[in-house]
């Protein structure tokens, strides 16, 4: 059998996985059984779509569940303390300036689960953050993007 894959995740990456899991198991199943109730009330399940509706509905919750669970099953988190300021790691933040926009920009590396590059959380299996993991202040940095290459300095590593 093959070894989990194991999710790096921050401390705060694992408090809201939990949350939303905590939210899945107790107030949406509640809410996904009243409404299978009430589709039953309705008769004949084979022409029946608010039956159907939950049911789906049911299979797509209880799959983030499960996966959900895994994901905290395997998670290795990271002890912010230890973070090491010398390099680029995960849990950490890096200020770069960014060649190809002329402008700096700080982004804030995490694991695969925490990602939200809208708001400059990149994963560390991104082209940019595993380019980035591993490399010093004043270090040239080249990342494959999707639509080529793109040039990063490291000007500063930070906690988050």
């Amino acid at each position: 059998m093959s070894e989990a894959k194991k999710y790096v995740m921050t401390y705060e990456g694992v408090k809201k996985l939990e949350k939303e899991l905590e939210y899945l198991k107790t107030v949406k199943r509640k809410e996904i059984t009243e409404k299978i109730k009430v589709a039953l009330g309705y008769g004949d399940l084979s022409e029946n779509s608010e039956y159907d509706e939950a049911k789906n509905e049911q299979a797509f919750v209880e799959g983030k569940i499960s996966q959900l669970e895994n994901t905290l099953r395997n998670a290795s988190v990271i002890d912010e303390s230890e973070i090491s300021l010398d390099i680029v790691s995960v849990g950490c933040s890096v200020k770069v300036y960014d060649y190809d926009f002329e402008e700096e920009v700080t982004y804030s590396i995490v694991g695969s689960t925490e990602a939200d590059p809208m708001n400059f959380k990149i994963s560390n299996e991104s082209p940019v953050g595993s380019a980035l993991i591993g490399h010093k202040v004043e270090d040239e940095v080249i990342a494959m993007v999707p639509n080529g290459t793109s040039k990063f300095k490291i000007l500063e590593i930070g906690r988050e």
